[in-house]
């Protein structure tokens, strides 16, 4: 999965401008369906609004102060959230795929675990955390650890054999053995990880601010909704999307070149 990932990233140069080529179309044709629903009536007024209205918001969106205000509190959240949820999900799934009893074990309860919506664990975080920024960072880390928990455990079951042999003929620690053997032969499967807890973490701490929240993206996207103020809404959905997408090209960065 990571050396999919990673070549698609690093695509030859001779497929650059036919991918750029397609992807200028798809937007083009999404702009234009949604220009024409906008305009043909088939809606309430206001559910789809044209993307003139849209883009004012968004340039509006992008002078206010304000919004750098709930960025920062959301940037803090998700980074937080992100953290934690990496750092315990690449040690459980370490432990899982080192321990095989251990991970035959708790697999069940991990995977069950992570497909259930994140969200419905929001009561029982503000019962712990309180209603405070602590509980959106706290649904944050939840949301990101298991994917990197299960994706890091299926890298370990792919490291060679040999790689863990030499290790264990050199009596290296559990704790060598970790950072001299299982990191680095991780490595394309951690930053697969990191992508996918950087998604879900984002969407745990936007939930969590949609929620029960004073501030925050979420908070402001719900405030607009509730306003009706429908074009700063889909503006400030379309902030978060190019944020998202800057940080998932960020982390594919640091995949290693082939």
């Amino acid at each position: 999965m990571a050396t999919t990932l990673t070549n698609f990233n690093r695509a030859p140069l001779h497929w650059f401008a036919p991918v750029t080529r397609v992807r200028a179309l798809t937007l083009l044709a999404a702009a234009l369906v949604w220009e024409g629903v906008a305009r043909s009536g088939w809606l309430y007024e206001g559910v789809v609004p044209p993307l003139t209205a849209v883009a004012r918001a968004f340039v509006v969106l992008l002078v206010t102060g304000d919004t750098y205000h709930h960025l920062a509190v959301t940037a803090w959240e998700v980074a937080a959230g992100f953290g934690i949820g990496l750092v315990a999900g690449i040690a459980f799934g370490i432990l899982m795929g080192a321990r095989p009893f251990f991970g035959r074990a708790m697999a069940p309860y991990v995977d069950g675990l992570a497909t259930a919506p994140k969200i419905i664990f929001l009561p029982i975080v503000m019962l712990l955390f309180g209603v405070g920024i602590t509980s959106k960072i706290a649904l944050g880390a939840l949301s990101a650890f298991f994917p990197v928990t299960l994706n890091t455990a299926a890298g370990m079951h792919g490291i060679s054999p040999v790689l863990i042999r030499v290790g264990r003929s050199f009596r290296l620690s559990r704790a060598q053995m970790v950072r001299m053997i299982y990191l680095p032969a991780l490595r394309g499967s951690i930053i697969v990880s990191m992508r996918l807890g950087l998604g879900v973490a984002i969407i745990g701490v936007l939930l969590a601010e949609i929620k029960l929240a004073d501030r925050g993206l979420g908070f402001l996207a719900i405030d607009h909704y509730n306003q009706f103020r429908i074009p700063d809404m889909y503006a400030l959905l379309l902030f978060i999307f190019i944020l998202a997408i800057g940080a998932n090209v960020l982390i594919g960065r640091l995949s290693p070149r082939r």
